[in-house]
């Protein structure tokens, strides 16, 4: 019994320590129209969108879009350890 229940104690520690995730940020391309004006952007992403491109474009699409910005692309997608050097390039204002 006693194992039984220090089997489940771990198992339900474990199925817990795998929700934690990492911070992911993407790195973006957008444009305005009527003047045409360009931004390089960082955007932090939900635990959802770091997976894949397509669940970044969408998520990032929604956030500039908030602020009149329409997404070309996303450059990449990379963890808190890129964060510093990409942010320097993007400035204060492209960072949301």
């Amino acid at each position: 019994m006693k194992h039984t229940l220090l089997i489940m104690v771990l198992g339900f520690g474990l199925a817990f320590a795998g929700q934690a995730s990492a911070q992911c940020f993407a790195d973006y391309k957008a444009k305005q129209d009527n003047p045409l004006r360009l931004q390089y952007g960082i955007v932090e992403l939900p635990d959802h969108a770091c997976g894949s491109r397509a669940a970044a474009s969408e998520y990032v699409r929604q956030v500039v879009a908030r602020a009149g910005w329409t997404l070309l692309q996303i450059e990449s997608i990379f963890d808190a350890s890129e964060f510093q050097r990409r942010s320097a390039d993007a400035g204060a204002i492209h960072r949301r």
